[in-house]
């Protein structure tokens, strides 16, 4: 059976775009960020323009993922280009490690030291942290209603990525405005080690899922028992054997044998067969099935 068919081009317009409004957010909040640190020497605020440089880091990769994943198959890549999703997470998560890393040295460092350096300019920061918040909810509901129309899972994880962000900007404003109303600075180097961590935890969470995927990991049980239920119950298939599943980036490969009646014609085994794939991509759309045909042995008495 010939593989999936590639992503519509509705389908693609909607991931790309979504991928070029999460660069232009983050580039917005990269500049903010950098004029907010400037000016009140916050590294609550560092620790938040570090998050908004791998955030741009990530849109731009995930973009170009998106983009090159969407390519059909060649000669040289039978299965598509899907796996370019994994090595661009991949990728993500380990500068992500080594950023929340130099972080928590510079807060530690901070926090423990013999005299704690005072912030400035706190209204500042806290109105870029504000703005930061606002364009950070509106491109998770873009994102959100893109992910539902296409099932992209480079889109909902960035919106994932970026409901995370969330915090670190939450936790600047609260540093911010404990050091402008109470004088209490050691709190801005508590809130960056807390987003640091919260980084660190983030990056290996997506590391490790980049990594099933690039080690052939199977798809979700609850994915397998439904296309199994599928097979089971479609007319024509008197059973099926070897299901096979594997990941690659927003693909679902799957190979599934199912046996026929091996008295009807050629034609007929090719209709069921079609049928059943045809089901299978409806009820998952982004999988990529294959399907042989064996012929069916009657139990004997």
């Amino acid at each position: 059976m010939p593989h999936s068919a590639p992503l519509t081009s509705e389908h693609s317009r909607l991931n790309r775009r979504a991928g070029l409004a999460s660069v232009a957010v983050a580039s917005t909040l990269v500049i903010a960020k950098m004029w907010a640190l400037a000016a009140t020497g916050a590294l609550s605020v560092g620790a938040s323009l570090a998050d908004s440089a791998l955030d741009l880091m990530v849109s731009l990769a995930g973009l170009a993922a998106i983009t090159y994943a969407a390519r059909p198959p060649d000669d040289d890549h039978a299965y598509g280009h899907t796996s370019a999703e994994d090595l661009a997470a991949l990728g993500q998560s380990t500068f992500i490690l080594i950023s929340g890393t130099a972080i928590l040295y510079a807060a530690a460092k901070r926090l423990f030291g013999e005299a704690s350096e005072p912030l400035a300019s706190e209204g500042a920061g806290i109105a870029v942290m504000v703005l930061s918040i606002v364009l950070t909810l509106a491109l998770v509901a873009y994102q959100r209603h893109v992910a539902r129309r296409t099932r992209n899972k480079v889109v909902a994880a960035d919106s994932l990525h970026y409901v995370g962000d969330l915090v670190p900007n939450l936790g600047a404003i609260l540093s911010l405005l404990a050091a402008q109303q109470l004088g209490l600075t050691f709190v801005d180097s508590v809130v960056a080690i807390g987003a640091a961590l919260f980084m660190m935890f983030g990056a290996v969470r997506i590391g490790k899922a980049a990594l099933d995927a690039l080690m052939d990991r199977k798809a979700p049980d609850q994915e397998i028992e439904g296309i199994a239920e599928i097979a089971a119950t479609f007319p024509g298939v008197r059973d099926f054997h070897d299901l096979k599943t594997r990941m690659a980036g927003s693909r679902t490969f799957v190979t599934l044998h199912i046996e026929l009646d091996g008295d009807q014609s050629l034609y007929d085994a090719h209709e069921i067969s079609a049928g059943l794939r045809a089901k299978i991509l409806k009820a998952y759309p982004h999988a990529d099935v294959m399907i042989h045909k064996d012929v069916w042995f009657p139990p004997k008495d």
